[in-house]
């Protein structure tokens, strides 16, 4: 195996990198799968997943062509732990959209990479999504590198919590709250009218009266250094990186990309449009992510779990 590039060992920040634009002509990309049919059967395959894989489930991405990013701003860790005011609207439109997400399904896409996980195919899945959706396909082992809504941290006990049970005090402490979600964004956000954000009251950690936050990784906020580190594993493990729906804009994710060009090890992307990575590809895939991996799936004759 090729010796992996050296790498720092500090805390990775993900750094507020809100949009991307090339500054060099783009790369050639193709809609066959034969390249990517010959890497995966290989074996020893890390995906490292985005929110493109999710927008069949109907979350919408940030940067695709109907990319939230065009008409809506994240949440920012600096803003969220300075501002009651931010606070306050985070967890108003996070109330609401948190419930769209929870009853989101898996799409094909998601079922594909279990099938493939569980075929052989794949050694491990690492994921830049917050929805929980890998888990409830079958990859129960998805690395979730920027956390999961279905859990609060707070911020002063660091007490962890289901955010079904921080729902239910939501509940109980804005019975009037009649806010109607107008539009979802991939980190649970929606669009809410000032006034209705207003009236919305947010409620504190149970054991301490703390800050409590989304065990979520925001926008500026350091990636805790263990779970890094896993993920530097995984792609050190393995033969070739699949990268499944993401625009690689953010460096959380690029530079897992970036380690394993530099190992020499093929880095294949499936995605709609340009990435960061494209320089560091093998292969660029432009394709739907559900119909190109169940084709792959099918290539490969895995059976892909209903």
């Amino acid at each position: 195996m090729t010796p992996s590039a050296p790498r720092t060992l500090a805390w990775v920040r993900t750094r507020p990198t809100l949009s991307w634009t090339s500054t060099e002509a783009p790369l050639p990309r193709t809609a066959d799968l034969d390249e990517l049919t010959r890497v995966v059967a290989r074996g020893g395959v890390a995906v490292l997943s985005g929110a493109g894989l999710s927008t069949e489930s109907g979350i919408p991405d940030y940067r695709g062509e109907s990319g939230s990013l065009r008409r809506h701003t994240p949440m920012t860790y600096d803003e969220f732990v300075t501002s009651a005011e931010g606070r306050q609207r985070y967890w108003a439109r996070s109330h609401l959209g948190w419930r769209t997400i929870a009853r989101a399904d898996p799409n094909d896409g998601h079922r594909a990479v279990t099938a493939l996980r569980e075929g052989g195919y794949v050694d491990g899945v690492i994921t830049q999504n917050v929805d929980g959706l890998h888990q409830a396909a079958g990859t129960a082992d998805a690395v979730e590198l920027h956390g999961s809504l279905d859990r609060v941290v707070c911020l002063d006990c660091r007490r962890t919590s289901p955010r079904a049970e921080l729902d239910r005090r939501l509940r109980a402490a804005n019975p009037g709250f009649t806010g109607a979600a107008t539009r979802i964004n991939p980190d649970g956000d929606v669009e809410l009218p000032a006034d209705v954000v207003r009236r919305f009251r947010p409620v504190a950690c149970e054991a301490c009266a703390g800050v409590l936050k989304p065990d979520v990784v925001f926008f500026g906020e350091n990636v805790p250094r263990p779970r890094v580190e896993q993920c530097y594993r995984l792609v050190d493990e393995a033969a070739a990186l699949l990268v499944l729906g993401s625009s690689l804009t953010v460096m959380s994710g690029l530079r897992f990309v970036r380690h394993a060009a530099n190992a020499g090890k093929p880095v294949v992307i499936v995605n709609r449009g340009e990435t960061r990575g494209d320089r560091y590809a093998a292969v660029r895939v432009d394709r739907p992510l559900g119909p190109a991996l169940t084709e792959l799936v099918g290539r490969l004759g895995t059976a892909s779990p209903t």
